[in-house]
């Protein structure tokens, strides 16, 4: 078997030497097969890690030059020590590219195909789980699309403005990674999340044993409280807290129109093991 055959297989493939001389060995030194059979090797070993839980990964974004939109995009990995692999960050690279290039969001385009051919690959060369988890398309109308990308890749936000410019937008994109707001405005909070606050205050005003009208009033300022520290406009700015950022926004003649944040790994379960049962787990099989 020739050592520069080998070689290239590796250089082709990305996969390890052992893996490689034994695809050479039963393809009878037949590059082309060998690949093929790796391939159908990695598909199924990357199913076979398809149920393992992958929380970690980052986030990144892709914005159009005049602002006109933005894309968010989420890759998941098992560990954190992955998700700062540089093969691990070419493959997300390419699915924003490639997201940003469709101007489209659309998950389901991109799982057949030459990415969905990587992500085999990048799962079988590294071990883990990997998935692609979400995107979101936003797009500006007479205004601007700006973002911000937390350094770590751990939080990112894109930003839309009516007005304004991409500096302000990434103004108020770096405040939502810090801030978290839940909506835009007071106006836009679901009406069955302030339902569930609102019982939540009621139960805690009605232990204070004061008179309903009073009470109704401990409501009211309380739910005032919480659309406040909610909503992005009724924030004050992290970078100038004696202004709000709806302030902020309106001084540029500008008005906030919607956002997008993504958080890694946020909403995903994972599940606790312990690690002595774990490993007798993996000693019987």
């Amino acid at each position: 078997m020739s050592a520069l055959l080998v070689k290239e297989l590796r250089e082709r493939t990305g996969l390890g030497l052992l893996e490689c001389k034994k695809a050479l060995k039963e393809a009878e030194n037949d590059i082309e097969v060998a690949i093929e059979a790796l391939r159908k090797s990695s598909g199924m070993k990357a199913a076979k890690k398809a149920g393992r839980i992958a929380a970690d990964g980052v986030v990144t974004t892709r914005i159009a030059e005049d602002g006109s939109f933005g894309v968010l995009v989420e890759v998941n990995s098992e560990t954190d020590f992955v998700a700062r692999d540089e093969n691990f960050l070419g493959f997300v690279s390419t699915v924003a590219d490639s997201l940003y290039e469709a101007r489209s969001a659309d998950l389901e385009a991109i799982k057949s195909g030459p990415i969905e051919a990587s992500r085999e690959a990048l799962v079988q060369k590294i071990g883990e789980n990997i998935g692609v988890r979400r995107a979101s398309l936003v797009t500006a109308d007479n205004g601007v699309v700006g973002g911000y990308v937390h350094g770590n890749n751990r939080i990112a936000v894109l930003v839309e403005l009516r007005g304004g410019d991409q500096d302000l937008a990434r103004d108020v994109a770096m405040h939502v990674a810090a801030v978290n707001p839940q909506v835009v405005s007071p106006d836009d909070m679901p009406e069955e999340l302030l339902n569930k606050e609102r019982d939540i205050f009621t139960a805690q005003a009605q232990e204070s044993g004061k008179p309903q009208e009073i009470i109704e009033k401990m409501i009211g300022g309380r739910i005032k409280k919480y659309l406040a520290e909610n909503s992005l406009t009724e924030q004050a700015f992290v970078k100038d807290p004696d202004i709000t950022v709806g302030k902020l926004v309106k001084a540029a003649g500008a008005e906030i129109a919607s956002f997008a944040r993504f958080e890694v790994g946020e909403g995903i379960e994972v599940e606790k093991v312990d690690f002595a049962d774990e490993v007798a787990a993996q000693l019987n099989g």
